[in-house]
């Protein structure tokens, strides 16, 4: 069955190319991502896990850890971490999960058979520090991700965790932020001292609560 925002995120013990991890320990209290790519030594996930590793520090910035799966044996992805290294001038500092029985891509629906049937397609999940489930993104195998969109992603799900606020179409870190319409004009002038714009009474911006 598919996983669907707001469920817990399983929790499975794998091999990875840093050791054995039991997944929700590894987690920790912070955020997560989990993303999968379809097979070591190909050309789109090449890019794809070098440029991970060239902005995991803004991911630990932001307190969250990555880590990535395939249904690769661990030979492969030790082998296949040398040329991500060399090809994206860059050096792993994340771990990847070796899932070759394909335990943890079953767990998580990661292999949909009428795109690969024999291995995971490009799925990410977002795990917040309760373990709950809070973006989930599936790509064709034809085409990379924006990892860029995920970090946006994050700040708005930690930006909206702690304030009453949600984040406009194309919002960035930084920019003017939605007041929740569960939220009243006399208690948006309490929570939002910087003041808020009306557009309509549904919809009114205010500067970024945490800047």
């Amino acid at each position: 069955m598919a996983l669907r925002l707001g469920d817990e995120a399983p929790n499975f013990t794998a091999e990875t190319t840093e050791g054995t991890i039991n997944f929700h320990e590894w987690l920790g209290s912070g955020w997560g991502i989990l993303f999968s790519h379809p097979k070591d030594y190909t050309p789109v996930c090449t890019t794809e896990l070098g440029t991970v590793a060239k902005i995991t520090p803004e991911f630990k910035k932001r307190g969250v850890k990555v880590i990535a799966i395939s249904v690769d044996p661990m030979d492969s992805h030790k082998g296949w971490i040398n040329d991500i290294n060399e090809t994206q001038k860059t050096t792993m500092n994340y771990p990847i999960i070796a899932d070759p029985d394909k335990k943890v891509a079953t767990l998580y629906d990661m292999i949909h058979p009428n795109a690969l049937d024999n291995m995971t397609v490009r799925s990410v999940f977002i795990i917040g520090p309760d373990k709950k489930i809070k973006l989930t993104l599936t790509y064709p195998a034809s085409c990379g991700r924006n990892f860029d969109e995920l970090l946006r992603v994050i700040d708005s799900l930690q930006l909206t965790s702690k304030f009453k606020v949600a984040t406009p179409a194309n919002w960035k870190d930084g920019q003017d932020c939605i007041i929740t319409p569960a939220v009243n004009d006399a208690e948006a002038k309490t929570l939002f001292p910087k003041g808020f714009k009306t557009v309509k009474p549904y919809l009114r911006y205010t500067p970024q609560p945490n800047k």
